[in-house]
Order: C-alpha cells, then sequence, then structure tokens
C-alpha cells in the first residue's frame, strides 16, 4: 500500500510552520502515525548547507541547486522509503516552494524561470496528494515575520506578491489537490480546518 503525501506550502509569514507543529500535537492527526518533515531538511548536511545559503550572498542558481540537492537527499533517505511503507508523510514547505520562490529569484538568469525549475524537478520528484495553501497578504505577512538580509520592508513586500501570484497559480492549475486556506484568520480556527481536512483524506482513501 503505498502512503500519502501532504505539503504546508505559503509565503513567509503566513503562519504554516506554526500550524505544521501543532498538527504534531493533534491527538486525532497522531492517530494515523504520520511521519512530519521539513524542507530545507533539519540537521543534514545537505539541509545545513541551505540555511548557510539563505543566510550568505550566495549565487542565486547555486542556492536553486542546493535546495534541489536537499530534496532529493530528502526523497531517498525519508519520503519515498516512509510512502513506500504505507505511510502519511506531513512536510512543512515541498517541492512548490521552490518553483514559487526560484521562479522570482532566477528571472534575471532564464527566459522562463519557473517553468525550468520545475522541468529540473520533472522526472524524479513526487507529487503531492495533497497541498494546504497558506494564502495571506504579503503586508500582514511582512509585518508578522519582519524583513530578512538586506531587503527594504518594501522589496520584501514586492518579492512575496510575486511569490504568492505563483501559489495561487499553482492551485488555479491543480484545483483537486490544493486547498487554500485564508491564513488571516485565527489560529484555532486554521487549526480545526486543516485538522478536519486531513482526516477527510485519510479516511476517504
Amino acid at each position: 500500500m503505498k502512503g500519502k503525501l501532504i505539503t504546508l506550502e505559503g509565503i513567509d509569514g503566513s503562519g504554516k510552520s506554526t500550524i505544521a507543529k501543532k498538527l504534531q500535537e493533534n491527538p486525532d492527526i497522531c492517530n494515523f502515525d504520520p511521519i512530519f518533515t521539513r524542507e530545507p531538511t533539519r540537521g543534514t548536511l545537505t539541509g545545513n548547507a541551505v540555511e548557510n545559503a539563505i543566510q550568505s550572498e550566495t549565487d542565486q542558481l547555486a542556492e536553486l541547486f542546493l535546495f534541489t540537492a536537499d530534496h532529493a537527499e530528502h526523497l531517498a533517505k525519508l519520503v519515498k522509503p516512509s510512502l513506500e511503507k504505507g505511510k502519511t508523510v506531513i512536510s512543512d514547505r515541498y517541492s512548490d516552494s521552490r518553483y514559487a520562490y526560484q521562479g522570482i529569484t532566477l528571472k534575471n538568469r532564464f527566459e522562463n524561470p519557473l517553468e525550468w525549475v520545475k522541468n529540473l524537478h520533472s522526472e524524479w520528484t513526487v507529487v503531492p496528494d495533497l497541498t494546504f495553501l497558506f494564502d495571506i497578504e504579503p503586508e500582514i505577512a511582512v509585518d508578522r515575520c519582519g524583513k530578512r538580509g538586506e531587503q527594504t520592508k518594501f522589496e520584501k513586500i514586492e518579492f512575496l506578491k510575486k511569490v504568492r501570484e505563483n501559489f495561487l497559480s499553482f492551485a488555479s492549475d491543480e484545483p483537486e489537490r490544493f486547498v487554500i486556506i485564508d491564513a488571516s484568520r485565527s489560529r484555532e480556527d486554521i487549526e480545526k480546518k486543516v485538522v478536519q481536512k486531513i482526516l477527510e483524506f485519510i479516511r476517504h482513501d
């Protein structure tokens, strides 16, 4: 029996990581004994390389390849083996984040960076069975998490607007996979809806 891959996606400050942590404490979800994970991976050689790149002035194409290497290792060591055992895997960020973010950061390197990044993954990645998109206005998201790096608040908002557009485009293209969550609502409301949708999905299968 093949397991199911569930992913949580959204722009910085959307609150998805907070909900990911709450899911690990939810008894109804834990009854199914899911595997909780994230990208970039934590405490691994590739994950540490990604985190270091994010905090430095690493070339954007080099950064993409570090993210991709971490994704490959994540798939080989955790995601695929868990799915093959019939486990449910819940990941805080996954390949859609790469498409959405690097599809913008590489705009000056390729004619169609989004498609280029997707094609880089097309032959070997595992497409999620269910993806929650935590959607929020970038202005609210930036106020929540503050600016990172050298970007001004305005630059960060403009960047996240484009990333958000990519995410919403993915959801429009694959409505059967995506569940859009209004991330401006209370954490309790969001957690309740996500838990309900996950349980419906697992039980239906």
